[in-house]
């Protein structure tokens, strides 16, 4: 088994959370991250772009180390995970795009 992949059992067997709850506290620690980094604001694209770079480059690690191994690729699994990451950024990103609740008050 890689680093990688040891690193995300220990971090989900530490927390004590599941694998897939991990894909959404990481997604939204660099959501919310890279707008305190760089100033960026919810309704802006670069955040979740951002979130979705990073999905996609750990599922295709996830999948390197799938075929490296032998193993057979569940593409299902590896879709579920895009989409477990990606589902509050994107719920975030629309609140803020086309309602009120991010913008401030006069």
């Amino acid at each position: 088994m890689t680093a990688f992949q040891d690193s995300k059992l220990w971090l989900a067997s530490h927390l004590h959370l599941a694998k897939d709850a991990l894909h959404i506290y990481v997604a939204l620690i660099l959501f919310f991250g890279s707008m305190l980094v760089w100033r960026w604001r919810p309704g802006q694209w670069k955040p979740w772009l951002l979130v979705l770079a990073a999905a996609f480059a750990g599922e295709a690690w996830d999948i390197f180390d799938t075929i490296t191994y032998e193993r057979k690729v569940y593409w299902a699994a590896n879709w579920k995970d895009v989409w477990n990451t990606m589902f509050w950024p994107t719920a975030i990103l629309l609140l803020a795009r086309f309602t009120p609740i991010f913008r401030r008050s006069a």
